[in-house]
């Protein structure tokens, strides 16, 4: 039997990350993608733990032999997934996480409809603001594109099976954690009510 196959999506900020990590740590028998992309690692982040961090050159080459099964810009930088990595993790009954964006979910979708979508909403635009800067990954400048980007990011919730609104981490990562579990995949707030 195959492994099933997570979408987790939200504009910067809104702490996807976190969770995922934080959900990685408790149920360790499902895995994150990691992601290639063009863009310079933080301070922090190791290649090929984070990221496949590669040259735009490199990624384009890649891009046109069919390697990705989803890719996007984002902010001006190239992010892709590995088709390879995720049909051998599934093939192997491993269930897998693939932490993109919007775009790259409609994508995945397309490939795989059966797989479980989440979009991570953060409670206000005001605290996503707060969480940009709190962070100290980016400049005034990029955190200003990556907000008003995020109107837009966050206007395809609809796309989604399941919306979670990150306002209290641990009920956020509890309701994350159930939709995993769940057999069905049916659990929290389903985006069609809203």
């Amino acid at each position: 039997m195959g492994g099933s196959l997570f979408i987790v999506a939200a504009p910067s900020g809104a702490g996807k990350t976190s969770l995922l990590k934080a959900l990685v740590a408790k149920q360790q028998q499902i895995k994150v993608s990691v992601s290639y992309t063009t863009r310079l690692a933080r301070d922090g982040e190791l290649n090929g733990k984070d990221y496949f961090f590669v040259s735009q050159e490199k990624f384009a080459y890649m891009y046109k032999s069919g390697y990705f099964l989803e890719s996007a810009i984002v902010f001006s930088n190239s992010y892709g997934t590995s088709r390879r990595m995720i049909t051998t993790q599934l093939n192997k009954g491993r269930d897998i996480i693939l932490e993109i964006d919007w775009q790259g979910a409609g994508q995945i979708r397309n490939t795989y409809p059966n797989c479980t979508s989440i979009f991570i909403f953060p409670p206000s635009k005001v605290a996503l603001a707060q969480r940009l800067q709190g962070r100290c990954q980016d400049d005034e400048r990029t955190i200003l594109c990556r907000m008003r980007d995020s109107e837009n990011e966050m206007s395809h919730y609809i796309e989604f099976d399941h919306l979670i609104i990150n306002d209290d981490f641990g009920l956020a990562l509890t309701r994350l954690e159930g939709i995993i579990s769940s057999k069905d995949h049916s659990l929290d707030c389903n985006c069609k009510q809203y």
